[in-house]
């Protein structure tokens, strides 16, 4: 059921990024925010990476879009940034994901730990995650109906 959650809010994601083009995806909700569909998949790219490698298996992987230097770098685009690369990345991760979890049973302890030294089982990582898309999501729906007024997209 977690699997299905988690997947049923990827999917939505991405169905609130379909039909539009590279400028609309890169449109800001409202300034002075940076906000946009295509940060918002590169963030999630990053935050899929951040749980089922970083945490779930303690892999040592560096973050995709962000540093040190600039924490929010998901969400500041160039005109190099791409749908076609964000979307590929994310997609590569979600894969990854997949592949991590299935190896674990939900109460099985990550390697990795927060920020207080302790591990999380599988099963809490899932429902972060579901509450991470679903928040995200709503946030997709207002830049989606700003850009060209489609809602339940």
């Amino acid at each position: 059921m977690l699997e299905g959650w988690l997947d049923f809010h990827r999917n939505t994601l991405v169905r609130k990024c379909e039909g539009l083009d590279d400028a609309q995806l890169r449109t800001a909700s409202a300034a002075p925010s940076e906000l946009s569909l295509l940060g918002l998949v590169r963030h999630m790219a990053d935050v899929e990476r951040n749980w089922f490698r970083r945490i779930l298996l303690d892999d040592g992987s560096d973050p995709i879009y962000y540093s040190d230097e600039d924490r929010d770098g998901e969400f500041h685009l160039t005109e190099a940034d791409t749908w076609e690369e964000a979307y590929a990345t994310w997609r590569g991760e979600v894969a990854i994901a997949r592949d991590n979890a299935a190896r674990l049973g939900p109460d099985d302890l990550s390697e990795g730990s927060g920020r207080d030294g302790r591990p999380f089982s599988l099963r809490w990582i899932y429902i972060h995650m579901i509450e991470e898309y679903a928040r995200h999501n709503g946030h997709a729906d207002l830049i989606r109906e700003r850009l060209d007024g489609a809602t339940g997209v």
